[in-house]
């Protein structure tokens, strides 16, 4: 029996709370959250048959963004439409482990062992959720030395690359929930990525990060992996009674148009409740607007051909 109160009734409305957050509101050909007409994405076509998975990652140098958010939300969401998800844990802070109730300070092999010692193979090391398609690659604390053990590595840019690659096959899409830095661990998503989303904060300083990530992710394309492209920028933690939050979601659509996803995601507790209650918020307030706004996410991100 979950220990955690559910809260009101869908559409009942905390005090501080939207009762219909943000993209949730919006419908189809009506202005959205982002300023401009909200497109209808469809329902995602069942799939035949599984893999090669295409390979994201959520990135951004600032912390607390939501990337684990999202990364652990938007791969429920993937799996609830059928397609196998793999989430990597690739942040020392092991959050994304813990939010799907890893107790990573048991675990003997992590996607350390993984990355700096040979003989462990990917499937051995990956864990079952309770959320049915949902697998995970977990890590822990034990990651953070793997950036200095891997600097005298030949092709250390590409380590978690080829880690990845026995599994590509069994997988539509693998998600790695990337560190809030710009370091190796970092580079090495980005060389192993087909797609980056960018969740971005609505907040004036979380933008001024996003000119030396996107800057990053051009260097990477030219040097290392020529495949890699922006899927998308995603507004996170958005207040549609806040100016300042619909004049930041302004400015980023006017300096990247078209990357900024028409999905945002909107403040709300549920988000840190369904994190202690270690599940998606797509099954723990699964009639919460937030779960219908990473379900939304999840057909624009396979409308715009960024998953299967």
């Amino acid at each position: 029996m979950n220990p955690h109160p559910r809260g009101p009734a869908p559409g009942e409305a905390r005090p501080h709370e939207d009762p219909l957050p943000g993209t949730e509101r919006a419908l189809a050909g009506a202005l959205g959250p982002t300023g401009r007409p909200m497109p209808e994405f469809p329902e995602p076509q069942p799939l035949t048959s599984h893999g090669p998975a295409r390979v994201i990652a959520m990135c951004n140098q600032k912390g607390g963004v939501g990337k684990t958010t999202t990364t652990i939300n938007l791969g429920a969401a993937l799996a609830e439409v059928g397609r196998r998800v793999l989430l990597v844990d690739f942040d020392p802070q092991g959050a994304l482990s813990v939010g799907l109730g890893i107790r990573t300070n048991e675990l003997d092999v992590t996607i350390y062992n993984l990355l700096v010692e040979r003989g462990h193979d990917i499937r051995g090391i990956i864990q079952h959720t309770r959320t049915a398609n949902l697998d995970l690659v977990p890590a822990n604390i034990d990651l953070a030395a793997a950036e200095v053990q891997l600097v005298g590595e030949v092709a250390r840019e590409q380590i978690l690359a080829r880690a990845l690659r026995p599994v590509l096959d069994d997988y539509d899409v693998i998600l790695i929930d990337c560190q809030p830095s710009l370091g190796l661990l970092t580079v090495n998503a980005l060389t192993a990525a087909h797609g980056v989303v960018i969740p971005l904060e609505c907040e004036f300083f979380a933008m001024r990060g996003v000119a030396l990530l996107v800057e990053t992710i051009d260097k990477i394309t030219d040097r290392l992996n020529p495949r890699l492209r922006v899927d998308g920028i995603l507004a996170t933690m958005f207040d549609s009674r806040t100016l300042h939050c619909r004049e930041v979601v302004r400015s980023v659509v006017d300096h990247f148009g078209d990357q900024v996803f028409h999905t945002v995601i909107s403040r709300t507790v549920k988000f840190p409740d369904a994190s202690l209650a270690a599940e998606p918020i797509t099954t723990y307030a699964s009639a919460h607007g937030s779960a219908a706004a990473y379900r939304q996410l999840a057909r624009e991100l396979i409308a715009r051909g960024g998953a299967a």
